[in-house]
């Protein structure tokens, strides 16, 4: 994991937009360019607003970042955090990285560390009312799984800098201290991603859409342990690059979702972990 920028040693792990208009599901455009536009920073990571493939603008908003930077500290391995009461405030940025102001969560819908490394909070406002007052439409989230190869941006909205590079790979196994992730996305090299720049939105640049969610590295070279993670295969073959970054895969999300972006893990097709 990364070293956190304030507080006690925690793992700061590595966190596109469509407009939303009338009540009808919303469909997504092919982004012209990825910037810094729906992203957000929170107090030590960053993040992003997002919307699921069948949101509709009067649905309240949702904000997607990295488990790991729950403001109630990291979960620990097998636990799932679901409905959880938050005032958490992030910071709303324009294309250039550029403050809007600030929008408050009213919960965390789901958190966890377990398979994956994700949150979601829910706003007090709607995407239309974001839209209306300043003019940011969210990141969708894709409900595909990405592809070896593929062009990717990390958009960081805590230190406000865009890094580019491809899907490398996809590891059956990411283990790090005590965390176990299932399918991540290792990145090319370029992809150089540091403390902060977790819960970053990974951005294709051929869609526009999030793909995943950008939240560790090996820093040092230490094989599976906390700021050093490691690739274990379908054999247990252990592998550790050092320098390299991944992220969390996000088209498990939008199956867990009923209309109105209500929270359903028992939906047929939801894979992500229960409570």
């Amino acid at each position: 994991m990364k070293k956190p920028l304030i507080g006690v040693l925690t793992a700061l792990l590595l966190a596109g937009a469509t407009a939303l208009t009338g009540a009808a599901p919303a469909t997504a455009a092919p982004a012209v360019a990825v910037n810094f536009a729906g992203t957000v920073a929170l107090s030590n990571c960053s993040g992003s607003l997002v919307r699921l493939p069948n949101s509709t603008s009067g649905d309240p908003a949702l904000i997607l970042s990295n488990g790991h930077c729950l403001e109630s500290g990291m979960p620990s391995p097998g636990q799932v955090v679901v409905n959880r009461s938050s005032n958490r405030s992030f910071t709303l940025l324009n294309s250039g990285g550029g403050s809007l102001g600030t929008v408050r969560a009213t919960k965390i819908v789901y958190g966890t560390m377990t398979d994956t490394d994700i949150s979601l909070y829910q706003l007090n406002t709607t995407y239309a009312s974001i839209q209306s007052r300043y003019g940011i439409a969210p990141l969708t989230v894709s409900a595909s799984h990405p592809a070896q190869g593929a062009s990717i941006k990390v958009v960081s909205g805590y230190w406000k800098k865009i890094y580019s590079c491809s899907v490398d790979g996809f590891v059956y196994r990411l283990k790090e201290g005590g965390w176990t992730w299932k399918d991540s996305v290792r990145y090319t090299s370029s992809c150089n991603t540091i403390g902060g720049t977790s819960g970053s939105p990974v951005v294709s640049t051929a869609t526009g859409e999030v793909v995943a969610v950008n939240n560790t590295g090996n820093e040092d070279g230490g094989s599976c342990t906390v700021n050093n993670p490691c690739e274990v295969d379908q054999n247990g073959k252990v592998t550790v690059r050092q320098g390299i970054n991944y992220a969390e895969e996000t088209y498990l999300i939008p199956a867990c979702f009923a209309p109105g972006n209500r929270l359903d893990l028992t939906l047929a097709g939801c894979t992500l972990p229960r409570p």
